[in-house]
């Protein structure tokens, strides 16, 4: 069967669970590090991204499975923040020692301006969420309650020695229990660097996505994550042009025959603020494209999981995959719009720019 198969929500808790780090992530806005003097605090981590889009915009009942800190006053103001997005939290509590943790972790991340360009770095010392292992959640009686469709990413597999098995634990018991797995790959270069590097990357990587159904990543996700290379005579094709990505998939097919969907965005970065935008989507050996469309970006941080929130509410409704994919797209393509990095969008303008919709004023 290679198309997916997702569960009734008559009889589910959960449209949507995700498994991954929450973060705080410390921005400056346009102002380099060195010279700020003030920072936005937004509540983030790529999974978790994508369970809080699916809530505030698309009002799916969605909830995360991490790690909080107890005695951090931070911690309040995130779970705060998760509660307000309506998100459902399966926490795995740890105590700070009040002097060296662990940690919500820090990600520094700027916006960048025109040609300079956007820098992160992290500071993930004594993280908690890295602290979790394969024992640290009851998989089973947390998807006895019905889970329609279970995510996870590459950035929390890169955390740790234990935290791919927690994936793959999860990944197990979301399979037997009739939810769909989707998994973006998410390859962060100064993340692996620090555990174990790429072959450690595409070791696990590739462990994760066998048990895969619904898999998110870019050319270079499957280049650097998978070992997967692009075929010689497309090197020389564009950013935006799909053939290359489309070409690379049937060798993630023939290595990953579980796989049903991949998709991606195609991004052209003209300056900080003004990319060209495109997304791609092959699913049941058919593919499908977005038009290219220039957006003016705020903040580029949170697009791809603005997508793929997007994407994944379209097929959770039922809804065919050239529109889902465009939900995606117009998804993503707003979320670069506004602070932060989860959504500020609603589903009626989520549509009105799928379907063509214009930024002219609405009165």
């Amino acid at each position: 069967m290679s198309k997916l198969e997702i569960i009734s929500s008559e009889n589910s808790k959960h449209d949507l669970l995700s498994l991954g780090a929450i973060v705080v992530r410390l921005d400056p806005g346009t102002v380099p590090f060195s010279m700020a003097d003030s920072y936005k605090i937004h509540v983030s981590g790529g999974e978790y991204n994508v369970a809080a889009n699916l809530s505030a915009c698309f009002k799916l009942r969605t909830a995360i499975a991490g790690a909080m800190v107890d005695g951090l006053p931070l911690a309040e103001k995130v779970k705060n923040v998760i509660r307000e997005s309506g998100v459902h939290p399966y926490y795995v509590h740890f105590t700070h020692d009040g002097v060296r943790g662990p940690n919500i972790a820090q990600v520094w991340s700027d916006c960048g301006y025109g040609i300079r360009p956007p820098v992160v770095f992290y500071n993930r010392a004594n993280e908690a969420a890295g602290l979790l292992n394969k024992d640290s959640f009851e998989w089973e009686n947390i998807f006895k309650n019905g889970i329609r469709w279970f995510h996870s990413g590459g950035i929390f597999s890169s955390l740790s020695e234990s935290t791919p098995e927690v994936i793959l634990e999860a990944m197990k018991t979301a399979r037997k229990n009739g939810a769909v797995t989707s998994f973006d790959l998410n390859y962060r270069a100064k993340l692996w660097s620090a555990c174990g590097g790429i072959k450690k990357a595409q070791a696990v990587l590739s462990s994760i996505v066998e048990y895969t159904d619904f898999l998110v990543g870019n050319e270079e996700d499957l280049q650097l994550g998978l070992g997967i290379d692009q075929p010689e005579d497309q090197k020389n094709r564009g950013e935006l042009d799909p053939e290359t990505f489309l070409e690379m998939i049937k060798t993630v097919k023939e290595r990953f025959p579980n796989i049903k969907a991949v998709a991606t965005t195609l991004r052209k970065v003209h300056s900080a603020n003004r990319h060209s935008w495109s997304a791609v989507l092959w699913y049941d050996g058919q593919s499908y494209k977005a038009p290219v469309c220039d957006i003016d970006v705020y903040d580029r941080v949170g697009c791809g999981d603005g997508f793929a929130s997007g994407l994944f509410y379209g097929f959770l409704t039922g809804r065919p995959p050239q529109e889902s994919l465009m939900l995606g797209w117009a998804h993503g393509a707003l979320v670069a719009t506004y602070p932060g990095d989860t959504s500020m969008a609603d589903l009626r303008t989520v549509e009105d720019i799928a379907k063509g919709g214009s930024a002219r004023i609405q009165r």
